[in-house]
């Protein structure tokens, strides 16, 4: 039941991906209180401090329940009744920010993608992404909107992929390392997260949108109905009525209703293309490097597996190319010159990376965001 002040208390929910989950959310909501689910790809101690840091008032797990006492120490924006969700960003640096989503939001977004996409009740949707990111939570919030079947796996692999069709799937949520390490071909509909997915099936819809935004309003690069995106200087900004109503720990930052993204990109006759991260852009020698561009090229070498890029500070040119690649043989690794020659056969000169690090992977988060901080100097 909710605290004696009235206002929903905020459960933190430590249960792996399943239907068990499901059932708890429900529950939980029907006490009227607020869910924030767990990422059980953290280890304990660090669920335990974010559920800490986000003023969680106990913690379910799959075995108790644990009562939690308020940090003195916590500056936070109330809980307000309606509210549902506290889901926490997922950015490669820095603290986590709890993202606090009402019942009209997740509501709201859930009826737009089924008008969208024709959802119905005959779906059955396969839940395969973290709950604790709001890509997995939306596969959860729409099943339970339009009452359709829901099935749930903790791992994803070749033979997993194949056994969820078999039993009934038809629709799922993914990232695009999945799409790009498996085969979804046989799916009705596959959604994919993120502002630059690779080349899509005819099954495959890209998605973008944000934590803020409930996830994905802009659907192979056409904003949902009621959705506005507008880009001022390159910069992204989206006006939606599925918007967070505010952070855990401060209001949203908002200019007359406008959601300032981080990202830029550029509308074509309607449609949005991302470009990359503001913060991402790399200045050398006075010229722009988006770092998606020179990574798509280096992916394509026959030599190279997997290839992060960024911008590293330099006295002469401001900031020089850096890549980190892994090889795709163990035995063959390409030099700096190599690649850089490759990357000059497609891109102007200024594009290729100056200084080459080979790792045997790229730190990425569970949905394949690129750790920065984790890159080695």
């Amino acid at each position: 039941m909710t605290s004696v002040s009235g206002a929903p208390r905020l459960i933190a929910l430590d249960v792996p991906v399943s239907l068990r989950l499901c059932d708890e959310i429900s529950r939980i909501w029907d006490a009227g209180d607020v869910v924030l689910p767990l990422d059980q790809r953290m280890l304990p101690a660090a669920r335990r401090r974010l559920a800490d840091a986000l003023g969680a008032d106990e913690i379910v797990r799959a075995d108790a329940t644990e009562r939690l006492a308020p940090s003195p120490s916590a500056t936070l924006e109330p809980l307000v009744v309606g509210d549902a969700l506290v889901i926490a960003t997922s950015g490669s640096t820095g603290a986590p920010k709890g993202v606090v989503h009402t019942h009209h939001t997740l509501q709201t977004h859930a009826e737009m993608v089924g008008r969208q996409l024709g959802l119905s009740t005959s779906d059955h949707w396969w839940l395969c992404l973290p709950a604790a990111h709001i890509g997995g939570f939306g596969v959860i919030a729409r099943a339970l909107q339009f009452g359709s079947a829901l099935s749930c796996a903790t791992r994803v692999d070749d033979d997993v992929v194949r056994a969820a069709l078999a039993g009934g799937a038809t629709h799922t949520a993914i990232v695009p390392t999945l799409l790009v390490r498996h085969s979804f071909t046989e799916w009705k509909l596959v959604l994919v997260g993120g502002a630059r997915a690779p080349a899509l099936p005819a099954n495959a819809l890209g998605t973008y949108g944000l934590t803020e935004t409930c996830g994905g309003v802009v659907y192979d690069g056409s904003p949902l109905a009621g959705v506005q995106v507008r880009v001022d200087a390159g910069h992204v900004f989206i006006r939606t009525p599925t918007r967070a109503r505010t952070y855990r720990h401060a209001p949203l930052m908002l200019n007359d209703g406008w959601l300032d993204t981080g990202d830029v990109g550029v509308l074509l006759d309607g449609r949005l293309r991302i470009e990359g991260r503001r913060d991402d852009l790399i200045i050398t020698g006075g010229n722009k490097v988006w770092p998606h561009v020179v990574e798509t090229r280096l992916r394509e070498h026959p030599l190279v597996a997997d290839a992060v890029v960024r911008g590293v500070p330099d006295e002469e040119w401001g900031s020089i190319v850096c890549a980190w690649i892994t090889p795709a043989s163990a035995t063959i690794v390409p030099t700096l010159e190599v690649l850089r020659n490759y990357v000059r056969e497609t891109l102007a000169s200024y594009y290729a990376p100056r200084k080459v690090n080979v790792v045997a992977a790229i730190p990425r988060t569970p949905l394949g965001k690129v750790i920065v901080t984790d890159l080695p100097e």
